[in-house]
């Protein structure tokens, strides 16, 4: 009897039960730590009296700064997920 051979066979290197390596899980991490923190410097800001209207919630840090951490994160958590690591 002859032996059958595979006819599809994996790449050389590749782990199939391990799509995503620790690298990637670290790079996850940093991404959500980089999302929280920009929703955190964006919370606050309200007045505490109706009739008071307060200008701090206007400030560079809510406006500018914690959008583009929170844009910046998710472009991380983007990488973090398609960068392949051998």
């Amino acid at each position: 009897m002859k032996k059958e051979r595979k006819t599809a066979q994996e790449p050389a290197g590749e782990n199939p039960r391990m799509p995503l390596t620790r690298r990637n899980y670290i790079l996850l991490a940093a991404g959500f730590a980089v999302i929280v923190l920009g929703f955190v410097l964006m919370a606050g800001g309200g007045s505490d009296s109706p009739d008071e209207f307060d200008y701090s919630m206007f400030s560079w840090r809510r406006i500018t700064l914690a959008p583009i951490l929170v844009i910046g994160g998710f472009v991380v958590e983007i990488y973090a997920i398609l960068k392949r690591y051998d």
